[in-house]
């Protein structure tokens, strides 16, 4: 069972290195490009469905890749970016943003924490082991939730978790081993 987990097409605030968690941007004309160079890397892994969040920048690019494919398309709403509440359109290097990033149980002022979106998508994880037993599964996404993803396969240092980036329009693939079911053990 693979998991192919992708980041959506590049938007204003990418191109302009701002923080953009739960607002809702469309992609640019070089993100449209990308979402359809992503559906040509994709054609021949045989993915069975594509998740995507339900923030436009990921369903546009889903639809993208989707479509070409010939690939059913599902909404997970718990694929949402990151709410980094007051940080939400800032500079990306702005230091009271990375000071809260690197502090990863602190919830962002009016936003949520990196351990709350964790939880979120551990369990989405453990879901999709469950219900897409033996499928291919292509998730569209966004950073943040992409970087957790990461953690969920590889350890990660605090430093290495902090600096990892998938870059728009760009995949990485994982094997999702088969759920356990407890129940079957103790037969």
């Amino acid at each position: 069972m693979k998991l192919y987990v992708a980041r959506h097409g590049q938007t204003v605030w990418n191109a302009q290195n701002k923080v953009c968690g739960i607002t809702d941007i469309e992609l640019t004309k070089k993100g449209i490009e990308q979402a359809k160079e992503l559906a040509a890397t994709v054609q021949n892994y045989n993915i069975d469905i594509v998740l995507s969040s339900p923030l436009k920048r990921a369903v546009e690019t889903s639809k993208i890749v989707a479509d070409k494919n010939n690939i059913a398309m599902r909404i997970e709403e718990r694929l949402v970016e990151q709410n980094y509440g007051i940080y939400e359109g800032v500079d990306r290097k702005n230091d009271s943003f990375l000071a809260n990033k690197r502090n990863f149980a602190y919830k962002y002022p009016q936003g949520e924490s990196m351990m709350q979106v964790a939880y979120r998508i551990y369990g989405l994880l453990d879901k999709i082991k469950e219900q897409y037993q033996g499928k291919n599964i292509l998730v569209i996404c966004h950073g943040g939730v992409c970087r957790v993803i990461r953690t969920y396969f590889k350890d990660m240092t605090n430093d290495e978790f902090f600096n990892y980036t998938l870059e728009n329009g760009k995949l990485e693939q994982y094997e999702l081993k088969e759920a356990c079911n407890p129940l079957k053990m103790n037969k």
